[in-house]
């Protein structure tokens, strides 16, 4: 065979994808509507925990998501550098304690995310 196109009827698309002649694509793929933030799984995990309450615990969040301290610590950080999670330090007692929450736009691209998700899954 000779050096013509795998498909007849198609070309090179934007970014080598493959598109049918004549098709126009109108509307982006829902994928770009994910939050790239969210696209790892534990800070996937966390940020599903903690939508769901107003704030939480830091070794209630390690024990639930089954990570060790320093896994959850980076991962948390990150997330409060992106504005997504605040994080606030206190005593119990004589007890340090670490609490971790949603912020608001932390909230809104949670449900962005999600949003996209629902999309692609159909």
């Amino acid at each position: 065979m000779g050096r013509g196109r795998a498909c007849p009827g198609t070309h090179r698309g934007h970014r080598g994808w493959r598109v049918a002649r004549g098709v126009r694509v109108t509307t982006p793929h829902p994928r770009h509507q994910l939050v790239e933030a969210f696209t790892h799984p534990v800070r996937f995990s966390l940020v599903a925990a903690l939508n769901a309450t107003d704030n939480t615990e830091f070794a209630t969040l390690r024990d639930q998501l089954q990570v060790s301290d320093s896994v959850l610590s980076r991962q948390a950080s990150h997330l409060e550098a992106l504005g997504i999670v605040g994080i606030k330090k206190g005593y119990v007692g004589k007890r340090p304690r670490t609490w971790l929450s949603l912020t608001a736009n932390g909230r809104r691209q949670w449900a962005s995310h999600l949003d996209a998700l629902r999309a692609i899954a159909g």
